[in-house]
C-alpha cells in the first residue's frame, strides 16, 4: 500500500498570472497543512488571474479537487481552460466537477406568491391542516374508547392509583381558583344587572339574572375553561415529555399500553371532576351575586335564595351540570392526544401545550354554543 505524500503548493508570478503549483497527495488526510495557504491565496489575489498547474499533483480526492477549486471559483469564468496548465489524468476533471456541482448549485427558491393568491394558499393551507388535525383527534378519540370498552371488560386493568392521582391534582387543587373566579364573576353579573334594571325599577330581576346565567352558562364554561388552561397543559406535558425521554416507546417494549396508562386514567378523572367542580363553581356565583346584592340594592341573602327557589326551575341547575362531563371529556381528549404527538425537541413541545390550550377552549367555546341551540330548541 502506498503511503501519502505530504501535500505542498508554490505560487508564483508569471506577468499578470498567479501560477499555483500543487504538489504531492491532495488527500483528505493530507491537505491540513496546506488549508490556511490555500485561504490566503483565495483572500490575497484576484481568482481571474489564477491558474493551477496540475501536472504535479500525485493522487487527489474531493477533499484536495475542493480545496484547489476554491483558488478560482470565484471568477467569471471559473471552467475556462486557461486557468488549467500541465496534464493529471482525474485532477482537472475533479476540480471542474466540483465546481459546478457543489459550488455552482443553488437551491431552488419557491415562487413568491403575494396578494390574493398567497392569501389564498394560506386560507387553503390552514383548512386543510384543521382537517387533518379534526381527522386525528376523532381518531385518537376512537382508540380511546375502544382501550376503555376494553378495560370495562377487564375491571383490573384500570389504574385506579393513578385516576385518583390526577382527580386530585386537576379536580380538588383546581377548586380554590375555580371558586374565586366564578365568585367574582357572579358578583359583575350581579353589579352589571343592578344597574341596568334599576333604571327600569325592576332591580329585583337581578336574582333572575344571577341565578340563570351562573347556572346555565358561567358556572360550567369558567370551570372548562380554567381546566383547559391548568390541567390540559399539564397532560400534555407530562406525556410529552414522557415521549420525548422515549418513556412511551419504553412502555410498549414492556407490554404495557400507553392508552391504558395514560390517557384512560386522566379521561376518567376530568369526566368525574368536571361537574363536582361546576357544582363548585355554581355555588360560588351565586353566592358572589347574593353579595353584591345585598351590598347594592339590599336584598337580603334570605330573600335572594327564597326568590331563586320560586323563580328558577331546577332545569337550570341540570342544563348546566349537564355540559360539564362532555367539556371534561373533550379537554383530557385533546390534552392526552397533543401529548402523544409531541416530538423529540423542546419546541415541539411547546407548540403542542400551546395547541392543546388553544384547541380546548375553542372546542369548549363551540360544543357549548352547540348545547345553547340545542335546548333552545327543546325549550328546556
Amino acid at each position: 500500500m502506498a503511503t501519502d505524500r505530504s501535500a505542498e503548493i508554490n505560487v508564483r508570478q508569471d506577468g499578470r498570472n498567479v501560477i499555483i503549483e500543487p504538489t504531492g497527495d491532495w488527500r483528505v488526510s493530507t491537505i491540513g497543512r496546506v488549508f490556511r495557504e490555500v485561504e490566503r491565496i483565495e483572500s490575497s489575489y484576484d481568482a481571474n488571474t489564477v491558474t493551477i498547474d496540475v501536472s504535479g499533483i500525485g493522487r487527489i480526492d474531493t477533499s484536495g479537487a475542493f480545496l484547489l477549486g476554491r483558488t478560482i471559483h470565484e471568477s467569471g469564468s471559473p471552467k475556462s481552460e486557461a486557468h488549467f496548465r500541465g496534464s493529471h489524468p482525474t485532477a482537472k476533471r475533479l476540480i471542474l466537477e466540483l465546481i459546478e456541482r457543489a459550488i455552482y448549485c443553488e437551491p431552488e427558491m419557491p415562487e413568491e406568491r403575494y396578494g390574493f393568491v398567497r392569501a389564498f394558499e394560506r386560507i387553503g393551507a390552514g383548512l386543510e391542516a384543521a382537517y387533518q388535525e379534526a381527522v386525528e383527534t376523532f381518531g385518537f378519540f376512537g382508540r380511546t374508547i375502544l382501550t376503555f370498552g376494553s378495560i370495562l371488560l377487564r375491571p383490573n386493568r384500570f389504574r385506579w392509583t393513578p385516576a385518583f392521582y390526577v382527580m386530585e391534582e386537576a379536580g380538588v387543587n383546581a377548586l380554590p381558583i375555580i371558586a374565586v373566579l366564578t365568585f367574582f364573576i357572579g358578583a359583575v353579573v350581579a353589579f352589571m344587572g343592578a344597574n341596568l334594571l334599576e333604571t327600569f325599577g325592576a332591580s329585583v330581576f337581578t336574582v333572575e339574572l344571577v341565578g340563570i346565567a351562573v347556572l346555565r352558562e358561567f358556572g360550567v364554561l369558567i370551570t372548562a375553561i380554567m381546566l383547559a388552561g391548568r390541567s390540559d397543559s399539564a397532560f400534555t406535558a407530562a406525556i410529552g415529555s414522557m415521549k420525548m425521554q422515549q418513556e412511551i416507546d419504553a412502555m410498549r417494549v414492556l407490554g404495557l399500553d400507553p392508552y391504558e396508562a395514560l390517557v384512560i386514567p386522566r379521561v376518567f378523572a376530568c369526566v368525574v371532576m368536571a361537574p363536582l367542580l361546576t357544582f363548585g363553581a355554581m355555588m360560588a356565583g351565586i353566592f358572589g351575586g347574593m353579595m353584591v346584592s345585598w351590598a347594592t340594592l339590599d336584598i337580603s341573602p334570605g330573600f335572594f335564595i327564597a326568590r331563586m327557589n320560586d323563580s328558577i326551575t331546577v332545569s337550570n341547575f341540570w342544563v348546566g351540570m349537564s355540559k360539564a362531563p362532555v367539556f371534561g371529556l373533550i379537554i383530557a381528549i385533546i390534552g392526552c392526544k397533543q401529548g402523544m404527538q409531541v416530538g423529540g425537541d423542546v419546541e415541539s413541545l411547546g407548540r403542542r401545550v400551546t395547541a392543546s390550550v388553544v384547541q380546548s377552549i375553542f372546542m369548549v367555546i363551540v360544543v357549548d354554543a352547540i348545547f345553547a341551540m340545542m335546548y333552545l330548541e327543546l325549550d328546556i
